[in-house]
């Protein structure tokens, strides 16, 4: 029937006459037909295959991926259209240049003064020792301005961009990652939902004081009972019958900066009544919360595992009122201000930890360069030179990930959540194993105290783990895909019910589905966008864009709603994800370097082939997994496996010798 359609269309009449020769051969003319037939295929699909409100469990940040409003067709975001088996070059390329003269200048200004402090000044073993930053740091951070990064100049702050934000993080990063908590803790999520969120007055009244750090800032939203599923919360806010104010009741965990600060961004259930049904509902809100008004406690510090320097602490709410103007955003809107402050603040991370990487970097070189055995430096040795070679590259991914997506912000760019999410995993995974490689090269030295680099891997351990564990951000970043994959065939859908209005659009599909079924490629390309010397590593990346594609249409076509019960599968898309796009900013950057002849030019390029080459090379397993029905057998066992340990409270298989 749907060549029939296409007959009657003038445009994709032509289509089909221009495939024909092509496909002149039985099993070839065939596979044209198929590939035809496929798109009112799937697109009859797409309304099982939107995932309207999907729930993974009940994890929150999966939900929050579900529950976002369809994307635009035409997203400008590389990692919303790579996984329709697109591409958008709008977001990459060229690799972002953002900052004017003006703002160079300021951020070279501070640079220098940043570095000076945190290698003359702060002691991160006296503070990891104290478990607190010490006093005089504390004071000399304040001096220079380092509590209001973000904030506006005219409200007390240094009014710095997302780039130039990012590279002051990177410098604390290098140095302390104690101290990049409180300041992280501080303004990337405890005050920036006033900026994000407040309105004039709101802003007023606390940026200035938090800017000069007067005033600490803390976020208060996990729970006992609602870790990654923040919507199980149980704190509490009721209005008054006048109307002017909430009763808070509740008590938040882990709370960074819960002793010291001042100002909380509270999130707590309140009762919103639907004006459409009358029924009312409790929807998450978020407020301003003060502790001066009274019933504001918190815990004694807790003792951690690393990032001692930071105050970690409960903070608990008894009968506050908090003053109806002091909500932030809308009432019910809770949920939304939360997983933007999330989402707008995940960069940083990316951008401290590509500066751990540096100094755990600079650390093992110095060692492998100094070392003698056997009668040679061990750099000299291949098992040491492959470490390093990878360390550099898990740096290199790292760095062009945070300036790529701080760049996007400061373009102007609304959507990054995929992007920032990938470099939150990515980054806090890469920087775990460049530390723990570089324990291996310095060997007994390492492990000791004195190098420094065992309360490095202690402090990175929980940014694995905070601000969304990359186990739920995984499944954030491929429902958010799948979500947009199927919205993309839903349109299909729609578009075929009136072909004369949508030829274009159904002429595409037809030939791009007719050469991926003839074993060509469908036309996405990266020439024009990628330096020619990268040309071999472009084509891999558009191989794999193209096969990933492919690959998600079918598992929507294969489990429909039901992909978000498949978290093993979502797991391997996810993956596959970060791999192509740690590939395209490596591409891109490395791209920008070779047009402008830098002078690390070459060895950017090697850092990117070899890179572009091993995630091919895994993007590839993965996806030849993902298809194999012997894999399907694997997550049974998996299944199976982790039930029965449950179920025995422990390791079931008897001990070897029987005793």
């Amino acid at each position: 029937m749907l060549l029939s359609k296409v007959s009657r269309v003038p445009a994709l009449r032509g289509t089909a006459l221009r495939l024909a020769p092509a496909f002149t051969g039985g099993q070839r003319h065939l596979g044209a037909s198929i590939a035809v037939h496929n798109v009112r295929f799937y697109a009859s699909q797409a309304a099982e295959i939107v995932l309207d409100k999907p729930e993974v469990g009940s994890e929150t940040a999966a939900k929050a991926a579900a529950e976002k409003k369809p994307q635009n067709l035409e997203s400008k975001s590389f990692a919303v259209n790579m996984f329709k088996g697109q591409i958008s070059t709008a977001q990459v390329f060229p690799y972002p240049s953002v900052m004017n003269e003006d703002q160079t200048e300021f951020l070279r200004e501070l640079v220098g003064p940043v570095s000076k402090f945190f290698e003359e000044v702060n002691d991160p073993a006296k503070n990891d020792l104290l478990e607190k930053v010490e006093d005089s740091t504390m004071e000399g951070l304040k001096e220079m301005g380092a509590f209001g990064l973000q904030v506006p100049a005219d409200l007390g702050g240094l009014g710095l961009t997302n780039t130039q934000y990012a590279r002051l993080v990177e410098i604390v990063g290098m140095h302390d990652l104690g101290v990049g908590i409180t300041l992280g803790a501080h303004q990337s999520i405890g005050f920036k939902g006033i900026l994000l969120f407040g309105n004039p007055a709101q802003k007023e009244k606390y940026l200035p004081k938090l800017a000069t750090g007067e005033t600490i800032a803390a976020f208060c939203l996990t729970e006992p009972a609602s870790g990654s599923d923040a919507a199980s919360i149980k704190t509490i806010a009721v209005q008054s019958p006048c109307g002017q104010y909430y009763t808070l009741n509740g008590g938040k965990i882990w709370i960074s900066n819960g002793g010291l600060a001042e100002i909380f961004t509270v999130f707590a259930k309140t009762p919103v009544k639907d004006e459409k049904t009358g029924e009312v509902k409790d929807k998450i809100t978020a407020f301003i919360v003060e502790r001066s008004f009274g019933g504001v406690t918190h815990g004694p510090p807790e003792k951690k595992m690393g990032i001692k320097a930071s105050n970690t602490a409960e903070v608990h709410f008894d009968n506050v009122q908090v003053p109806a103007d002091c909500v932030l955003g809308e009432v019910g809107g809770g949920f939304k201000v939360a997983m933007n402050i999330l989402n707008n603040g995940r960069f940083g991370m990316a951008a401290a930890l590509s500066g751990t990487m540096r100094g755990v970097i600079a650390k093992a070189v110095d060692h492998a360069a100094n070392r003698t055995q056997f009668g040679n430096k061990i750099h000299n040795f291949g098992a040491i030179q492959e470490k390093m070679a990878h360390m550099a590259m898990l740096h290199y991914v790292t760095e062009s990930m945070a300036y790529m997506i701080s760049g996007n912000m400061d373009s102007g760019a609304s959507e990054f959540q995929i992007e920032a999410a990938i470099s939150k995993i990515f980054a806090s995974e890469a920087a775990w194993t460049v530390t723990d490689e570089c324990i291996q090269i310095m060997g007994g030295m390492g492990f000791m105290k004195d190098t420094g680099v065992e309360r490095v891997m202690r402090d990175l351990r929980i940014f694995r783990i905070f601000e969304g564990t990359n186990d739920i951000l995984r499944l954030f970043v491929a429902l958010n895909g799948f979500q947009n994959a199927g919205i993309h065939l839903k349109s299909l859908q729609k578009a075929l019910k009136n072909p004369l209005a949508n030829a274009g659009l159904l002429a595409g599909e037809v030939t791009k589905r007719a050469k991926r079924k003839a074993g060509l490629s469908s036309g996405i390309t990266l020439q024009g966008v990628v330096h020619p010397e990268l040309a071999q590593s472009g084509d891999l990346t558009v191989k794999a864009i193209e096969q990933f594609g492919i690959t998600i249409e079918d598992l929507l076509l294969k489990h429909g709603k039901k992909i978000i019960d498949q978290q093993f599968v979502l797991k391997k898309v996810a993956d596959s994800a970060i791999d192509l796009y740690a590939m395209v900013v490596v591409l891109s950057r490395a791209s920008r370097s070779l047009s402008q002849g830098l002078p690390s030019a070459q060895y950017e390029k090697m850092l990117c082939d070899t890179w572009c080459i091993e995630a091919h090379g895994r993007i590839m397993r993965d996806i030849k997994a993902l298809r194999s029905s012997s894999n399907k057998k694997i997550f049974q066992n998996l299944r199976a496996i982790s039930t029965e340990v449950v179920e025995n409270g422990g390791v079931v298989s008897p001990h070897p010798l029987g005793f």
